[in-house]
């Protein structure tokens, strides 16, 4: 039998409440008493479903961890990729795609901390291919981005766009975890020391030209 409004089967429905639960009762236990104190049998029991159903989702913590920052994160990209559009140079719209990511974060530290720590080893699991795709997408977007300014001729460099993309991406994955880690949490000021390394890959690490022409002048006999 279907429901007249939604168009779903009871069966459906059943199912789709049985996964907000699951998803609720671990983002609770998560954020009050930490991912790693929490145990799957525990978010089965307060979600009121048995370890089957849980199975169905999440084959470990870790599955239960990105089953619920999955869709965040995914909105997250979603949202970048309207940044993207907004007519920002280069840097600007670096620092807004990533500040997306740090204002996510910062919502929830606990449960982000957790994430951001088991995503070095997340590879295999029920919601791993949803998340490596996320991020890939992420990867992309700024790749998409190096690659528009070096066709503008905004900046040059003698590697990919891939390649600096994946240098921008490192930083920003080391900062937001060092950032998330202390106490104090300003995404401002965040945000301030992330562009300042950032810059430092952009304005890169040539020498200054004075040097460069006195490093020539000792190199002549």
């Amino acid at each position: 039998m279907r429901e007249r409004h939604t168009g779903k089967s009871r069966r459906e429905l059943n199912k789709e409440d049985k996964l907000e639960r699951i998803k609720e009762a671990a983002f609770h236990l998560f954020s009050t008493r930490g991912y790693d104190d929490t145990t799957t049998r525990e978010i089965a029991a307060r979600a009121g479903v048995g370890m089957g159903t849980v199975f169905v989702y999440a084959e470990t913590k870790r599955d239960l961890l990105f089953l619920i920052v999955n869709d965040d994160l995914e909105a997250c990209v979603d949202v970048a990729r309207h940044v993207r559009n907004a007519g920002l140079s280069l840097y600007d719209t670096l620092i807004a795609i990533l500040r997306i990511h740090y204002e996510y974060f910062h919502r929830t530290p606990t449960v982000s901390r957790a994430a951001l720590r088991e995503m070095y080893f997340y590879q295999t699991g029920k919601q791993s291919e949803r998340f490596i795709r996320r991020r890939d997408s992420l990867g992309q977007l700024l790749e998409d981005l190096v690659a528009s300014a070096m066709e503008a001729r905004l900046i040059h460099t003698v590697e990919t766009a891939g390649c600096v993309a994946a240098t921008i991406f490192a930083v920003y994955q080391v900062h937001v975890r060092r950032w998330l880690a202390e106490e104090t949490t300003s995404i401002d000021a965040a945000l301030e020391d992330l562009g300042r390394q950032i810059q430092v890959v952009m304005n890169g690490l040539s020498p200054h030209p004075d040097v460069f022409r006195s490093e020539q002048s000792l190199a002549r006999p």
